[in-house]
């Protein structure tokens, strides 16, 4: 007998519709899965088998094929365990065939039956939707992730021997329907408490006033100065004065780290709180941007909607930094295989830190401290950035050690520069809903950027002046364009003044020191 039960699989960080073929018929008892299974997938007959003996059914002893449609794509992980069990069970009679017409079909079976949370049931959910599927058959653990897509009819089981109550009991398939509310909140007791406050840190108030820029705008920023400066603190903090999620990005943010296997515990709706990732410098260049055989997320979409922090830049390795270039300019990462192209969202702000040399005084000499490198050894540390990875980064922050503590005040709190970035943001994206409807000022280039920054005569000369002067790539011209609104948008001003454009040209400090070599 035949039967075909709905599941689905999760490909980048999108899911997938798979159909699930079973056949039973006259021949040695033997078990075949075909369309491409990973190990994860052949391996899913024995837990199938033990589950399904354990639960009080009977486990055929003829001829199984199991096919996994379209066949030529690879599947893998442990998601079409319960549709595989399912299938077998209609097929041979067990189970009614008609309460899973249309259903989608999702979970993992443990030995004895129990149904174990999968990733990514977030992404295939919505998958379901969009083909017209609006019942789902899933764990009871999934249940409140899934409930974050509207319009779905759930029905959460904790064990494989509840279909067979349902089956002998029509009122028991209610009692499996999942009535559990989404609120789609994830709100933190306190920002502060996580991200810490930047009322903590003593002066630096031009680095604070940049970092404001940066939240308001989502302008790349480097962080220079010698070590115990508070780079990283400030960096850290960061995440604490954006301003929250809107619905759309928290649910791209939430499927993401669904079908990364990295939704954070506790969170039983959408994720409300940007992204903070910090890789070690160790990492490589897949587990930057993405990969494996069948590719899975890597950092930078994993801080899609948020912040990368690469802590100390130059010590990543250059292969590591340079795959970088593509999400930073196109803000997406497309990784090629045989049989598919992938392509991860990968629209973060980039925050980086570093030391000025290998040993860090470089230009920062004390009685204590001294720089010891020599030219060829800090040829070598700044060779590690390349130009057009500089190129992508907005704003070059000096953070110098003050010569004393005498006098440095706190400045404002993280709440306050927090009011701050969303009234500003507010300001941008009201301008942009006008301009260009749907698209962020750092999504703009060319004549729509032209047409959405309003220069006026002396900002027009000076930044052509600055652009002769400085030998700026046209790259730059245009970051130094979007610096200079987004400037304007703090100080609540329509045009952008020859004073905006002169701060935003002073934080490409790296630009000018390349050009004075």
């Amino acid at each position: 007998m035949y039967t075909q039960i709905c599941s689905g699989s999760v490909y980048g960080v999108e899911g997938k519709s798979i159909a699930v073929e079973v056949d039973i018929s006259n021949g040695l008892p033997q078990v075949n899965v075909v369309g491409l299974p990973d190990p994860a997938v052949r391996e899913s007959i024995e837990r199938v088998r033990a589950a399904v003996k354990n639960c009080g059914f009977t486990f055929p002893m003829e001829r199984i094929t199991v096919n996994l449609a379209p066949a030529d794509l690879r599947k893998e992980g442990t998601a079409f365990d319960l549709a595989i069990a399912v299938g077998i069970l209609t097929s041979s009679g067990q189970l009614k065939s008609k309460w899973f017409e249309h259903v989608l079909v999702l979970g993992e079976l443990a030995l004895n039956g129990e149904l174990r949370a999968i990733p990514g049931v977030l992404a295939m959910v919505e998958q379901a939707r969009l083909s017209g599927i609006t019942n789902v058959l899933l764990p009871k653990a999934n249940a409140a992730e899934a409930a974050c897509i509207e319009g779905m009819q759930l029905f959460a089981v904790s064990h494989l021997r509840e279909l067979g109550e349902a089956n002998a009991d029509e009122r028991s398939w209610e009692r499996l329907r999942y009535d559990g509310y989404s609120e789609k909140r994830y709100i933190l007791n306190s920002r502060e408490a996580v991200y810490g406050d930047y009322g903590d840190v003593l002066g630096q108030h031009h680095a604070k006033r940049a970092l404001l820029i940066s939240a308001i705008g989502k302008h790349n920023v480097l962080l220079s100065g010698p070590p115990g400066t508070g780079k990283t603190m400030l960096a850290r903090r960061l995440p604490g004065i954006m301003p929250p999620l809107g619905e759309e990005e928290a649910l791209q943010v939430t499927k993401i780290y669904s079908a990364a296997g990295k939704l954070p515990s506790g969170i039983p709706t959408l994720m409300r709180e940007r992204p903070f990732r910090s890789p070690h410098h160790t990492i490589s260049s897949a587990g930057l941007i993405g990969g494996g055989s069948i590719p899975r997320p890597g950092e930078v979409t994993l801080a899609h909607r948020g912040l990368l922090f690469l802590d100390e830049l130059p010590e990543f390795s250059r292969a590591s930094l340079e795959v970088l270039r593509q999400p930073l300019e196109d803000r997406e990462v497309t990784i090629a295989r045989s049989r598919a192209v992938f392509r991860f969202p990968a629209s973060f702000l980039l925050a980086a830190s570093m030391n000025p040399c290998p040993c860090g005084y470089y230009g920062h000499d004390t009685d204590e401290h001294r720089c010891v490198c020599s030219e060829l050894v800090l040829a070598r540390y700044r060779a590690k950035i390349s130009g057009p990875l500089l190129d992508r980064i907005d704003m070059h922050i000096e953070v110098p050690r003050p010569p004393t503590t005498e006098g440095l005040t706190n400045g404002m709190t993280s709440a306050q520069m927090r009011e701050i970035v969303l009234a500003a943001t507010e300001r941008q994206r009201a301008r942009t809903t006008t301009s260009h409807p749907g698209r962020s000022l750092t999504e703009l280039a060319g004549a729509s950027l032209r047409k959405a920054v309003h220069l006026s005569r002396e900002a027009e000369q000076l930044l052509r002046v600055a652009f002769d002067t400085l030998g700026v790539s046209l790259r730059a011209h245009d970051r130094i364009l979007k610096l200079s609104r987004t400037i304007a948008d703090l100080d609540s001003s329509d045009l952008v003044d020859s004073q905006h454009v002169a701060e935003a040209i002073g934080y490409r400090s790296l630009d000018r020191k390349l050009h004075a070599l």
